[in-house]
């Protein structure tokens, strides 16, 4: 069993990992965004669940608003943006599966889902 207490810190950071799944927390500063047109998961599902702040995601073009409580799934190929449209951090905890980055943040190969 793998249990780890969650401390938002700034940007993006992988916690804990098995080869089936994985999670993540991002933190997004009032103004900024993460994505874009290019930022598409090839081989991973991602779960986004907001924790604090308020913002928008872009998902294949259509926006959904996001405020703490709201659960959002990505699927893998989806091209989507993350936006902190509020005066705090947007806060989110992701879950990818298949794990999609490496331990130190960056994008994996593309897996089978």
């Amino acid at each position: 069993m793998k249990h780890k207490k969650i401390r938002f810190g700034q940007g993006f950071k992988v916690l804990m990992a098995n080869k089936r799944a994985q999670a993540a927390q991002m933190t997004i500063a009032p103004g900024d965004s993460e994505g874009g047109p290019s930022n598409r998961h090839r081989g991973a599902d991602q779960w986004l669940y907001v924790v604090g702040g308020r913002g928008t995601a872009i998902v294949k073009g259509k926006k959904y608003a996001l405020s703490a409580g709201t659960l959002l799934l990505i699927e893998h190929g989806d091209q989507h943006q993350i936006k902190n449209t509020g005066r705090q951090p947007l806060k989110t905890l992701n879950i990818y599966s298949p794990p999609a980055y490496s331990a130190r943040g960056n994008e994996l190969p593309a897996a089978r889902p």
